[in-house]
């Protein structure tokens, strides 16, 4: 156990991590308008009591129409900064590391939620109605501005890093998958043109940030859609990412579009270790082709395909999301040499109770021990 490289101590730009476990973002469903919680600062301290490495927060919306879900957490305004704070200070307290995750919701925001108009890099159109508008240029401009701002608020509240999520079908995703983006100017056609808005972004937030901060972005390995973001064309988007600054990428895949089988959190159990890794062939092309860090999510289950992935130079972090909603201690576990498989069924449960506002947990997990304690 002592020889695994899974607990090697690394650094990201000068962010030093115990052990390449990185958590996943993951919607906690915890925010109250915006804002950092007890009960979901509570959930970071348990992750970091459990020795995960790294632990990237759920989305945080950047402007007030981006807000996909309730109870997310926002950063388009300094009201948010006293609860980032005292999360990042907590989570350091626990001995941990934490970033923050940056998203705009693009077409896929609730206007339900925000009252405002959707906006996204085509217009979309649903039984006859505007359902999403295009962006114009000054509002892609003023997007870029508030990620950078975002930014500069989560290294002022003393988050050791941020990610940029682009993946999963969010309007950076958009703006990169042909199946969403179908303008004619220059942020529409080639992909240099569909990554331009990303790259934007990226430099708008090392500009505000400085050299010295790591930035971090979630990308898809491909959307599994026809039409869509390719795998070759993702292997290109973070070879753009690597000379841009940017000092790891998070391979992810699939949007909310996706056929079932292909969404994000794809359901369905993972019986065996040749099941698992859903992005493995994606993971080495990049490994093969761009010079930064990779982090890899997507059905990692058992310690030694993890082990084995970074030993053959597959992935330099390991990226878990509902196996750390089950076990927020898994890492810990593995570590003191319990290498029993993550006890996640990957049914997809757990986010009913985020939807309900009672904040992401294992209803699998919560039913296995209220028998057990009959």
């Amino acid at each position: 156990m002592r020889n695994s490289k899974l607990f090697d101590a690394t650094s990201i730009n000068g962010m030093n991590l115990a052990n390449r476990f990185v958590r996943s973002a993951t919607w906690e469903g915890l925010a109250d308008k915006g804002c950092v919680t007890k009960k979901l600062t509570e959930m970071m301290v348990e992750l970091a009591m459990g020795e995960v490495g790294l632990i990237i927060s759920g989305y945080t919306f950047v402007r007030p129409e981006g807000q996909s879900t309730p109870g997310q957490m926002a950063v388009y305004d300094n009201q948010f900064l006293p609860g980032l704070r005292d999360m990042a200070a907590a989570v350091h307290s626990a001995g941990g590391k934490i970033a923050l995750q940056l998203v705009h919701g693009g077409c896929n925001a609730n206007s339900s939620l925000t009252g405002l108009e959707l906006v996204g890099p085509s217009a979309v159109r649903k039984e006859g109605q505007m359902a999403c508008r295009s962006a114009g240029k000054k509002e892609i401009k003023a997007i870029v501005t508030a990620f950078a701002q975002a930014a500069g608020r989560a290294k002022e509240a003393g988050l050791d890093a941020i990610q940029i999520h682009a993946a999963h079908g969010f309007l950076l995703s958009q703006f990169l998958s042909p199946a969403f983006n179908k303008r004619t100017d220059e942020y529409g056609g080639s992909l240099e043109n569909r990554a331009r808005f990303l790259m934007e972004v990226v430099k708008s937030i090392r500009e505000e940030v400085g050299r010295q901060y790591p930035i971090l972005v979630k990308l898809n390995s491909e959307d599994f859609l026809e039409g869509g973001l390719t795998r070759d064309e993702a292997i290109q988007v973070s070879g753009m990412l690597a000379k841009g600054s940017v000092d790891a990428v998070e391979l992810s895949g699939g949007t909310v579009a996706s056929p079932t089988n292909f969404i994000p959190p794809r359901p369905g159990s993972l019986p065996t270790p040749d099941k698992e890794v859903f992005y493995r062939e994606t993971a080495k092309v990049f490994k093969q082709k761009v010079s930064i860090p990779l982090i890899l999510v997507g059905g990692i289950r058992s310690y030694e395909v993890a082990e084995r992935l970074v030993r053959d130079g597959m992935t330099d972090y390991i990226s878990l999301s509902r196996p750390l909603i089950c076990e927020p201690g898994l890492v810990k576990r593995w570590r003191e040499g319990d290498r029993r498989k993550s006890e996640c069924v990957s049914d997809n449960a757990c986010f009913a109770p985020a939807s309900d506002g009672i904040g992401v947990y294992c209803v699998t997990m919560a039913k296995k021990r209220s028998k057990a304690g009959k």
